[in-house]
């Protein structure tokens, strides 16, 4: 599979579609990921677990490739975050309003699988979006964490 295919497979397979067997299809079993909403974790059973807390705080969570670029073993992809926030996240409670923010994605692909994720997210924006949702949804509620 070509890096292209591979990273478009992470995000329409891993996040979309929740598919639990394209976990070692598409991650290496030792995946080293960093993500910009806090997480630094290895395994790709520790990835899954990270996955499957957005996709539960975040209803029709979407990862929409803007742009991607790939050399070698590297691929380097402008990115969409989108979902319904429906469970707690970033130490604001379900509003139920739609997020958004913009981010960066950098892989490192070895023997056909994606071996090492690190991922750059517009937090600041996200956040603005998630106070905003709370101050229309919850006027009187505040983060709690």
């Amino acid at each position: 599979m070509s890096t292209p295919g591979l990273v478009a497979d992470f995000y329409e397979r891993l996040w979309h579609a929740g598919d639990r067997g394209a976990l070692f299809e598409v991650l290496h079993e030792e995946v080293r990921f960093r993500g910009s909403l806090g997480a630094e974790l290895s395994g790709a059973e520790a990835f899954w677990t990270y996955l499957t807390s957005v996709r539960a705080a975040l209803a029709d969570y979407r990862c929409e490739i803007l742009e991607c670029v790939t050399e070698n073993e590297s691929a380097f992809a402008k990115m969409r975050f989108s979902g319904t926030h429906v469970g707690d996240f970033r130490g604001f409670p379900p509003t139920g309003g739609k997020v958004e923010w913009l981010g960066a994605a950098h892989f490192v692909i070895q023997r056909g699988r994606i071996a090492q994720i690190w991922v750059l997210g517009d937090l600041a924006g996200l956040d603005e979006n998630l106070r905003e949702n709370a101050r229309r949804h919850h006027p009187a509620s505040r983060p709690t964490g």
